[in-house]
């Protein structure tokens, strides 16, 4: 199997870093993105694999395929994966694509719908650079859930969608901070491990696949709360996750405790921040806009030597 050469753009979202492929990737045909990124899945998984493992990539790169979107005015589809599997949706990983928009000239300051696997989403490119993302619809689905943790006893958390399935935790684990991340990897791929084992899941089965951790902010003046999150490839998230903010606000709001109107800024494990603000749908579930920045900071071109065993990435082994 060989292959032409890709292209790809790189970038960051608040330090989670996001590379966009531009031309070279595989003909995924038409239909839906959720079709697509199947197929992409399936017939075609040498291209997550080379975007994101090493020796090109390494274990917190997140790729996207630019596509042709399915729905109407849609500028462009997405399909987004990281070092072991698709991604459903990743916000900062479409703030990093509007940048990289915007840096190609294909798109200016303004509003622009995004079709993605799991539905359409709308980024805003604003003046100051910064990038405001309409989220799919949000919702927490089960409220109060305790599982048994090795070496931590009963934890408690909710499941949440955020645009991927999140087991969130407030206030118990090891202390959220940078000196901590291997003691919060630790403890959060156990939970994980658990939720699996006593089959506790998303909708239709589906694997609660992101664990998120909080704790109180570094600086109260600057944010509400900081978190860790762990991503399906055991790497955790630079950035506050936009997908894990807006599981947050589905939380906090069905909770009765965040309403439209107010903005709540989520720092992430380095401290950056996201700001978040919802709008009320009918049904009980909310629309999170989520808001950050992010910098194009390269671009590449890959060859794929025949002679080369890991031209199409090494394995990740979890």
């Amino acid at each position: 199997m060989n292959h032409a050469a890709l292209h790809v753009i790189e970038s960051h979202t608040e330090g989670e870093p996001t590379r966009v492929v531009i031309s070279g990737g595989p003909d995924l045909g038409a239909g839906p993105l959720s079709e697509r990124a199947l197929r992409l899945q399936r017939d075609h998984d040498w291209l997550r694999s080379t975007v994101c493992n090493e020796p090109r990539g390494h274990e917190a790169m997140v790729g996207a395929l630019l596509c042709e979107p399915y729905e109407p005015d849609c500028v462009c589809g997405v399909i987004f994966f990281n070092n072991v599997s698709p991604l459903g949706m990743c916000i900062h990983g479409t703030i990093g694509l509007a940048v990289t928009l915007a840096h190609l000239g294909k798109i200016s300051v303004g509003s622009h719908r995004i079709d993605t696997p799991v539905g359409v989403v709308t980024a805003t490119l604003r003046e100051d650079g910064s990038v405001e993302v309409a989220n799919v619809p949000s919702y927490r689905t089960i409220a109060d859930v305790t599982v048994n943790v090795p070496g931590h006893g009963t934890v408690r958390g909710h499941v949440a969608w955020g645009g991927n399935w999140f087991f969130l935790i407030d206030g118990q684990g090891p202390a959220v901070c940078h000196a901590n991340l291997e003691e919060l990897t630790a403890f959060a791929w156990s939970v994980r491990k658990e939720l699996a084992a006593q089959g506790i899941t998303g909708d239709q089965g589906m694997e609660v696949d992101h664990i998120e951790v909080f704790g109180p902010p570094t600086d109260p003046a600057l944010a509400d709360s900081r978190n860790f999150v762990l991503c399906p490839g055991k790497a955790y998230d630079r950035s506050p996750c936009g997908t894990g903010t807006s599981a947050k606000l589905a939380c906090l709001h069905a909770a009765g405790k965040f309403k439209p109107g107010q903005t709540w800024r989520q720092a992430g494990i380095l401290d950056t921040v996201f700001l978040g603000n919802i709008e009320e749908l009918p049904d009980g579930r909310i629309v999170p806009r989520v808001s950050g920045r992010a910098w194009v900071n390269g671009e590449s071109t890959y060859h794929f030597d025949p002679s080369d065993p890991f031209r199409y990435g090494i394995p990740t082994i979890l």
